[in-house]
């Protein structure tokens, strides 16, 4: 059967990590490309016509939907609404619509309307979503949802293809993205990573992570490239026989990418594997520091985060070439009023730009939701909103909690406190092969942010001495200081035009909540 497919990737709302605010001035879309999809489409049959549609970079037409046989839509928790949204469009002209990705895996009651729910992994199953696609065709609107549930054994990597790379319109996205491992060995509470690609790291051996490379640069990209998943080194040894392989590709190419990754903090105790990052053209690394309460970390079931002192291991990153960017959380059942000022303060000391904090959320399927569910504490109308009222009841005092959240986020994303961070890492930094000087290819984003950021905004005076600082330490950080200049630039807008009102409102519900139960 002749199937037209039409590949739509949610659109995410406005978050930190979306960079909205900033992209503009960078002349892009979207931050990453939905890696996910373009890897699906890889593995769909020869005779499949597909199209590409990332919300994120451009409106879904009523054409492309005339033009479908069915709808595959993917996407996360966050964007469920717009993955809803699509599934209602697409029925509205009688086009079955199939939804995968992470939400479906762990939520596949959140798309009731959905004609199948794909959970899991892709390879190796391809056939069974084909036939699901017949068979959605075949039935009548209305009829019964069918579920795939992800089997038990899990897909090794050398399954997963090189990702259609030439159905993106590069040009639109600030960075691009390739997959080298699945997985995490470790048991954080709040993470539903290993719940949906398990504990035992699989990874990509040097070939397949090469190819992935070798595609991206066939297609034309140069520049940031995130390798994801969730831990880079959840497999040590392996990442670590790997790298001398990338090491020598990115020499022999001219180094094109300048790379980021996320992985634990234990990265930091081992100062060979670091080494060989930096050398293979690693400039960043994300890292769940989450909190410097050791109790919230034992609590978080985070014993790797206890083996070492936490502001040490972030320096001795930043010294060696890696700029850290930290993820934290507060809201932890241990987590007294007083965790704010800890916050505040490791985070203010230390060389980490992008502090990313977030209020304590259980995703469905953790083991953070079974225990508040076993404990009901779990609120049946919560709206998962990061930004609102949290989806449990909190041990703390739950206005404390919101007010203290709202006040840590404003004075985290202040000109003068995001500056002093990128100072911070600016002194302590060490050299990194994989931070690119800027090109001629930067002209048009350069004068935009020296327009906007160094003419325009009130925070100019701050943007000028972190170039001149930059520039006088090596001229090759020139275009960091201005990509920091673009980040920061939306961390500040987005925190005082949409995170503090929305967490005022989340405190005027609580207020209404309060006075309707005390009635």
């Amino acid at each position: 059967m002749k199937t037209d497919a039409l590949l739509v990737h949610a659109e995410f709302p406005v978050t930190y990590w979306g960079m909205q605010y900033g992209l503009p001035l960078a002349g892009k879309a979207a931050s990453l490309p939905p890696l996910g999809l373009i890897t699906l489409a890889a593995m769909l049959p020869d005779d499949w016509r597909l199209t590409l549609v990332d919300l994120n970079v451009e409106p879904l037409t009523d054409a492309h939907l005339a033009a479908a046989d069915v709808a595959l839509i993917g996407g996360m928790h966050v964007q469920a609404e717009s993955m809803n949204d699509v599934v209602r469009r697409a029925h509205a002209v009688g086009v079955p619509a199939v939804v995968g990705g992470p939400a479906p895996s762990t939520s596949p009651d959140s798309f009731p309307a959905a004609d199948v729910v794909f959970g899991g992994e892709a390879e190796g199953r391809v056939d069974d979503l084909r036939a699901a696609v017949d068979r959605a065709r075949a039935r009548l609107p209305g009829s019964a949802q069918e579920v795939l549930t992800a089997p038990q054994a899990r897909p090794t990597l050398d399954l997963v293809p090189v990702p259609r790379f030439d159905l993106l319109r590069l040009e639109r996205y600030a960075s691009m993205a390739v997959q080298y491992s699945r997985g995490c060995p470790f048991t954080c509470e709040f993470c539903d990573i290993i719940e949906i690609f398990g504990r035992v790291p699989r990874v990509k051996e040097a070939d397949g992570l090469l190819a992935d490379l070798q595609g991206l640069l066939d297609a034309g990209w140069s520049g940031p490239v995130f390798v994801v998943d969730d831990n880079f080194i959840g497999n040590r040894k392996a990442a670590s026989r790997m790298l001398p392989h990338l090491v020598a590709w990115q020499r022999r190419n001219g180094y094109p990418f300048n790379m980021t990754t996320e992985a634990s903090l234990n990265l930091a105790q081992d100062s060979a594997l670091v080494e060989a990052m930096v050398r293979a053209g690693f400039a960043s690394v994300f890292l769940g520091i989450e909190s410097p309460s050791a109790e919230a970390l034992r609590d978080a079931h985070k014993m790797q985060n206890l083996r070492g002192d936490l502001s040490e291991a972030v320096a001795l990153l930043s010294r060696a070439g890696l700029e850290v960017m930290g993820g934290f959380i507060v809201g932890f059942d241990s987590d007294s009023p007083e965790i704010f000022d800890l916050q505040r303060a490791f985070i203010a000391d230390s060389p980490i730009p992008m502090a990313m904090v977030g209020l304590l959320t259980a995703l469905p399927g953790t083991a953070l939701w079974r225990r508040l569910e076993a404990e009901g504490r779990l609120r049946a109308n919560a709206s998962g909103d990061q930004f609102g009222r949290p989806n449990f009841e909190p041990s703390m005092d739950e206005e404390t909690l919101l007010r203290g959240y709202s006040d840590l986020l404003a004075e985290l994303y202040t000109a003068d406190a995001w500056y002093d961070r990128c100072e911070n890492y600016l002194d302590l930094s060490g050299p990194s092969p994989g931070r690119r000087p800027a090109s001629w290819s930067d002209v048009p984003t350069v004068a935009r942010t020296l327009w906007q950021v160094g003419v325009v905004s009130p925070r100019r005076r701050r943007f000028w001495r972190l170039v001149a600082r930059s520039v006088a330490k090596s001229p090759q950080r020139f275009a960091w200081a201005i990509a920091k200049a673009i980040i920061g630039e939306h961390m500040i807008e987005y925190t005082s035009r949409e995170v503090r009102p929305r967490m005022a409102e989340a405190l005027e519900q609580l207020r209404r909540h309060q006075v309707a139960s005390a009635a």
